[in-house]
């Protein structure tokens, strides 16, 4: 099926800002609530929030297979289910609705109050009720770092990671949306010399700069997904800070690995980026070397040049940004780490996300971490107020952005803010 939505010389009717993340080209999917406390499904268009339950049951969407409750849901997970037909078919018509001249809905004063909004007029929501949240460790550089920091630099990486993508099952409860508060965990961290654990507010407390896919209904208990077919039942990504308390998750770790050190809190960026939006920005992915058994063995482009960032803004000071990377340095692709996440027969089910793990580049700046970036806090970074961070304090913000540019189009992600607050 054409992807009609993709065509870079589309132009749209609805006015959007230069720069924006959200030209036509995006149509990414959410989940808002309206000034009447009325819960949607929607898309966006510059700073436009677009009621795609409102545009169902005005008869915009005829022709195309959908239950007529399908947009008037809290979640996207069961869109999601549809598959990707569905979503390219949905994707194509909204493209088509909002196009320089069509005039079907512009001019239709009655059908537009009720379908747009001004996204400051709407509170997004979390996309999808994630059932189940596993996060990768797939960044070369940054399982390099690690390994240099807490181990042997000459051996810094396992015998097992170059041939397998690593990942730990997660808690999907504490997933958030960008802009919800986060509270500064408390836990028990290393003993000192009396041999009694510390207890208290963590002190080392990061960010993880990362991307999440969302999936849909991949295989059936007992099956699994092979590589040819991976990237069928990845619906799109989402930016994501996967929090950590450094000292609590060094005391916890051995031997099964983090647990309250990452639980406490995950933040996602609300608006889902197709995995056809980001068609147009494939590019290959690093060298694989040794070569992966045959099941993970892929061909093609398989990465995306998607440039990311992370600032942190101090309470009432400017934002600083302290790192930028970008997501084609992942070592395993999403469909590598999907297909070996199903090898044993797990069943992966619409609206199941996977963090990519932290995503560090090769230089000082791309580190996708303070842990890296200080390397363990022996090198501050200097803030622009003056100040200086070993790790993140209370009443810092951290704002991570992501976006793809190429040939004056630009796909980009929008918020992903978090305020961290002092522990209770």
């Amino acid at each position: 099926m054409p992807l009609t939505a993709n065509n870079p010389n589309r132009q749209t009717w609805i006015d959007v800002p230069e720069n924006s993340d959200f030209p036509i080209q995006n149509i990414p999917f959410g989940v808002f609530l309206t000034k009447n406390d009325i819960i949607t499904i929607g898309t966006r268009i510059g700073d436009t929030a677009i009621d795609l339950g409102a545009l169902h049951q005005l008869g915009y969407f005829k022709g195309i297979d959908l239950t007529d409750d399908i947009f008037l849901q809290d979640t996207l997970n069961d869109f999601i289910a549809d598959g990707r037909k569905t979503w390219r078919l949905v994707r194509n018509r909204v493209s088509d609705i909002f196009l320089k001249g069509n005039h079907e809905l512009q001019t239709n004063r009655a059908h537009a109050s009720k379908v747009l909004f001004d996204i400051k007029d709407v509170e997004m929501q979390l996309p999808v009720d994630v059932g189940d949240y596993t996060d990768f460790y797939a960044s070369k550089e940054h399982a390099t770092n690690v390994g240099s920091l807490f181990r042997d630099p000459e051996n810094a990486l396992l015998p097992n990671w170059l041939h397998i993508p690593i990942g730990y099952h997660g808690r999907s409860s504490s997933i958030i949306p960008s802009g919800t508060p986060i509270r500064r965990p408390m836990g028990q961290m290393k003993p000192g010399e009396d041999g009694i654990p510390n207890f208290g507010p963590s002190k080392l407390l990061d960010f993880e700069l990362e991307m999440a896919f969302i999936t849909t209904d991949a295989n059936h208990l007992g099956s699994r997904v092979e590589m040819a077919e991976a990237e069928d039942h990845i619906f799109g990504l989402v930016q994501f800070n996967d929090w950590s308390a450094r000292d609590i998750q060094a005391w916890e770790y051995v031997p099964l690995g983090p647990f309250l050190g990452k639980s406490f809190a995950s933040t996602i960026s609300p608006w889902i980026v197709t995995l056809d939006a980001l068609e147009p920005f494939r590019t290959e992915g690093p060298v694989q070397d040794p070569t992966p058994l045959p099941y993970l063995k892929q061909e093609g482009k398989m990465n995306f040049d998607i440039k990311l960032q992370a600032a942190i803004k101090p309470q009432n000071g400017e934002a600083t940004v302290v790192c930028e990377s970008n997501f084609k340095y992942m070592y395993w692709s999403m469909a590598q780490q999907l297909t070996h996440h199903t090898l044993n027969g797990c069943n992966v089910r619409s609206g199941d996300m996977m963090g990519s793990g932290t995503i560090s580049g090769p230089t000082k700046d791309s580190y996708g971490s303070m842990l890296e970036l200080t390397w363990r806090g022996q090198n501050p970074i200097k803030l622009s107020d003056g100040t200086e961070r070993k790790f993140i304090n209370d009443g810092d913000t951290v704002i991570m952005r992501a976006y793809c540019e190429k040939d004056g189009l630009r796909i980009g992600f929008g918020d992903c803010d978090g305020e961290v607050l002092p522990a209770k």
